[in-house]
């Protein structure tokens, strides 16, 4: 069996970068060859089966030229015609099974997500591919309005990762500032619009009047990085804010597993990993609602600093009632993997398009 996916591939480390990664080494320690076709704008050197594709004539090249029994498809965000026609083409393909995991935060309840009907451009695509992943139930609800089969539809939360390796500890300057800050605020995604960070910096310092040690540790990068920067230190608290950049994904664990609360403040977003690698690791997590956070998140209205304020230091009263750790991180990427040896030994290469059923879905072992 040989997989190609294609989608955003670290760095940086956003959810969907994070889930495609995952998948590719929970294969290669298997031994199944995985090779990545990276569709974003931040490229490295191309090796190890990691290609960087500069235009859609490269892509098509690679998808020719790269053996694979089935090619994965990932979309974050928006349901755009261009990436439509990308997985037109994975569908088109021969000998291969195509599957499409779409990764959203507003989609589903976009006027574009509310117009989903089974004969538009979308929902015609939608059904030639032979599986479907959504993330949350609202996609799987949207692939339904698309008029895509119940059967070919798996709800397949996002990866999160176990704990944190022994071996795994924070770099400094991480290190000393966890060491010199309680309690310890942290936020994991990228630097852009919308994920609203200088709400959180100016939360730090309303809560410092209260909690003078406090600290914020922010991982990740993004355009906003001089922006932000310049934000936090024009602030009489600048010490108290560390803008880490991308930090590994293991110091990345440690870090959230040692915070008191992990923030995800968004204008608009999907079904954070961080989140959930966050419940897993039983750091409490305070997000902004978006319709689609999983139990056990404490939930905010989006930009209210006053909401946020009460929320956070409601949780921090309540210090000391952090949930268990629960499963081995790993049952999502081992549905994914049953997936993949489901299509791998169908025979037949194309099955018949769907119809419209408005029936419930079929679940994958072990999740919700």
């Amino acid at each position: 069996m040989r997989i190609l996916q294609l989608g955003a591939y670290p760095p940086p480390h956003g959810g969907v970068q994070a889930n495609l990664a995952a998948i590719r080494q929970f294969l290669l320690d298997r031994g199944v060859p995985c090779a990545v076709v990276n569709l974003t704008r931040h490229r490295r050197a191309a090796g190890a089966d990691v290609c960087y594709p500069r235009n859609a004539l490269q892509v098509l090249g690679l998808l020719l030229r790269l053996p694979a029994d089935v090619v994965h498809l990932h979309i974050g965000g928006d349901l755009s015609l261009r990436l439509v026609a990308l997985a037109l083409v994975c569908s088109l393909l021969p000998r291969r099974r195509a599957v499409l995991t779409f990764h959203s935060g507003g989609y589903p309840s976009s006027p574009a997500g509310r117009r989903a009907r089974p004969w538009t451009v979308r929902g015609l695509v939608l059904r030639r591919l032979d599986r479907l992943v959504a993330v949350n139930r609202e996609i799987a609800d949207l692939f339904v309005r698309f008029g895509v089969q119940p059967d070919r539809i798996r709800l397949i939360p996002p990866f999160a990762m176990g704990r944190p390796s022994p071996e795994a500890s924070l770099p400094e300057p991480m290190r000393g500032f966890f060491r010199a800050h309680s309690p310890l605020l942290a936020t994991v995604g990228l630097l852009e619009p919308e994920y609203d960070l200088p709400l959180q910096v100016e939360l730090l310092g309303v809560l410092r009047h209260r909690h003078p040690e406090a600290g914020l540790v922010i991982i990740g990068s993004g355009s906003l990085e001089a922006e932000l920067r310049r934000k936090i230190e024009s602030a009489p608290y600048a010490e108290h804010v560390l803008l880490c950049g991308d930090v590994p994904h293991a110091a990345t664990l440690r870090a959230i597993a040692e915070s008191d609360l992990l923030l995800r403040t968004t204008l608009y977003d999907g079904d954070s990993v961080a989140v959930r690698e966050a419940l897993h690791l039983g750091t409490p997590v305070i997000a902004t609602d978006n319709g689609m956070r999983p139990a056990g998140v404490e939930l905010v209205p989006p930009s209210d600093l006053a909401a946020l304020q009460r929320a956070v230091e409601g949780r921090l009263a309540r210090a000391g009632t952090r949930a268990p750790l629960c499963g081995n991180g790993q049952e999502n990427l081992e549905a994914v993997f049953q997936l993949y040896e489901t299509l791998a030994g169908e025979r037949d290469r194309r099955r018949p398009a769907g119809q419209f059923i408005p029936a419930g879905l079929p679940r994958e072992p072990g999740h919700p």
